[in-house]
């Protein structure tokens, strides 16, 4: 399993320098339309992927999918972590009430289904990237509270967090040294998982012209549009196909399980 981890970590660095560089990289402008060259099939007239119906060119619209699809899921996955963890170290340290009451907040979010609260914060505002954000942290954040939550708790009663605090160390130190690295591989194992999540839901949304739409070069769209054309450019529809299914598969490579002791 260590093999497959590092083979996604690898996988995932590689995409992420090919998105910082972003479209420029293929010389080409990822809304630039060239109507003398639809469908053109890939290496053709130096377009590496080909081009798609409007004749724009694929490697630089996936490029400009990458930015926007991996861009708001890490954004994403950050606040929901943020939000989670700090909930759950308050929730697990402080016990009593502010448990009980951060706990109902937790189980209220997990009774509406996910997507549906994405779907339903979409449809109010729909192609907007601030909806689709908000949407999605507020579905995430609940498996870092609730993680965290339960090894505070474990955390805060062991003999060394009690010594600690008889020797005056503060809350700071407790935080640091024993809290963090205590739950700190879940976390990143949750935010893989997390990732992934946000990049299947922003395509699927895209495809059902939910979520972002054209000319917006995000992956779902770019299915969507295809479609009509999958007979005559298989190359175009695959493309963007590929790069989500390259993608979700390393992100769970890197998430990795947890070695048997």
């Amino acid at each position: 399993m260590r093999a497959l981890r590092i083979a996604g970590i690898a996988g995932l660095t590689g995409l992420a320098i090919v998105t910082v560089l972003g479209p420029d990289i293929t010389g080409y402008d990822p809304a630039r339309q060239d109507l003398r060259a639809i469908l053109v099939p890939p290496g053709t007239g130096g377009h590496m992927l080909g081009t798609d119906h409007l004749g724009r060119d694929l490697a630089a619209r996936l490029l400009g999918g990458a930015q926007i699809t991996l861009g708001l899921a890490g954004f994403a996955v950050a606040s929901a972590a943020f939000l989670g963890v700090s909930l759950g170290v308050v929730a697990g340290w402080r016990g009593g009430w502010v448990d009980r009451l951060f706990g109902l907040l937790s189980d209220s979010v997990l009774a509406l289904p996910g997507l549906l609260l994405v779907l339903l914060l979409a449809a109010i505002h729909p192609n907007s990237w601030w909806t689709l954000y908000i949407g999605l942290s507020l579905t995430l954040w609940v498996e870092f509270f609730r993680v965290t939550r339960v090894r505070t708790r474990i955390v805060v009663a062991s003999p060394a967090v009690e010594a600690a605090e008889l020797l005056g160390l503060g809350k700071w130190h407790v935080l640091r040294r024993h809290l963090v690295p205590d739950f700190a591989d879940q976390l990143l194992t949750l935010a893989a998982f997390g990732a992934a999540t946000v990049v299947t839901a922003l395509a699927t949304l895209g495809f059902i012209s939910v979520g972002l739409r054209p000319p917006t070069p995000e992956w779902g769209v770019m299915m969507a549009e295809m479609m009509p054309s999958w007979r005559e450019a298989p190359w175009a529809i695959a493309a963007p196909v590929l790069c989500l299914a390259f993608t979700v598969l390393n992100l769970r490579f890197a998430a990795g399980v947890e070695e048997e002791r």
